[in-house]
């Protein structure tokens, strides 16, 4: 990956804003790589990525930074920088189920995914040995019961000590608690069958054969407190045909799922997505 910066920035829509922001980059020598840019005709609000080649940059790259606040406080935004190269601290949350699991690590040792996986962590030891084969730290989290709320508490203590920036539910089992949400908002990516809300319970594939379902699919999502309601960052969908068994169905599920967990991962490390209220921005690449 070359060496530059990426700029993440939301403000209210108004003209002008695309050649402000991209004279400040010229003043500074700086070359733009990518700008990829949203006006939201309906909210009244404007959303850009940018990716900048810091390599002919005639100032630091902190000077960079520091010197864009102004034209930022002028366009009432908010924005991001990150500096390239970088992997993102990243824990994964698991439960019993493995692919997902199985789908991040084989994407992070492909580079795929620029992300560092600090830990898994798990309320069943299912997926030890999956974690420990790849050489990562694996925790089991004690939560049946009432070692719930301690459990959080613990999974927290680990998130804060291990400094991570990503927590992604790999199929966890476990409903978040509010103050949870609150405190790594915009951090947390969940994945879940497309079937909510209609198929709800241990068995939605059995549920959505015998309502003879055309579609099955999967949500990545951020989690809030709502229950898998947060902004949704991809989906994927797969045809069901006459001939699929429920077993055929949790296997086309279980492919949606990785390919829209990954897809989803992906677009949050490289920075291309913003959240704009109950939904997300993203810039695909």
């Amino acid at each position: 990956m070359r060496s530059g910066l990426i700029l993440k920035l939301s403000s209210p829509d108004q003209p002008g804003i695309v050649a402000k922001i991209a004279s400040y980059v010229a003043t500074y020598n700086g070359n733009l790589i990518e700008f990829s840019q949203f006006s939201d005709q309906i909210g009244k609000k404007f959303f850009a990525r940018l990716e900048i080649d810091t390599t002919e940059l005639n100032v630091d790259v902190e000077v960079f930074k520091t010197n864009f606040t102004p034209l930022a406080h002028s366009l009432d935004a908010k924005w991001h920088f990150r500096i390239l190269p970088y992997k993102m601290r990243t824990a994964v949350l698991v439960t019993k189920t493995d692919h997902c699991l199985n789908e991040i690590i084989w994407r992070s040792e492909l580079s795929e995914l620029p992300i560092e996986i600090t830990s898994v962590i798990g309320n069943r030891n299912n997926c030890r040995a999956i974690a420990e084969r790849s050489d990562l730290p694996f925790h089991l989290i004690e939560m049946d019961g009432g070692k719930r709320e301690s459990g959080f508490e613990k999974i927290r203590e680990l998130l804060i000590a291990q400094d991570v920036e990503l927590i992604v539910l790999a199929r966890f089992m476990q409903i978040l608690p509010a103050d949870f949400c609150d405190e790594f908002s915009g951090k947390i990516i969940n994945i879940h069958h497309s079937f909510l809300p209609a198929f709800i319970g241990a068995n939605p594939y059995r549920q959505a054969y015998d309502r003879g379902v055309k579609l099955i699919g999967a949500t990545c999502h951020y989690v809030t407190n709502d229950l898998d309601a947060g902004p949704i960052i991809e989906q994927e969908v797969e045809r069901v045909h006459h001939f699929h068994s429920p077993a055929d169905l949790s296997r086309l599920g279980r492919q949606c799922e990785r390919i829209a967990l990954a897809k989803g991962i992906r677009y949050h490390v490289h920075d291309r997505t913003l959240i704009d209220g109950n939904r997300a921005i993203v810039f695909p690449d």
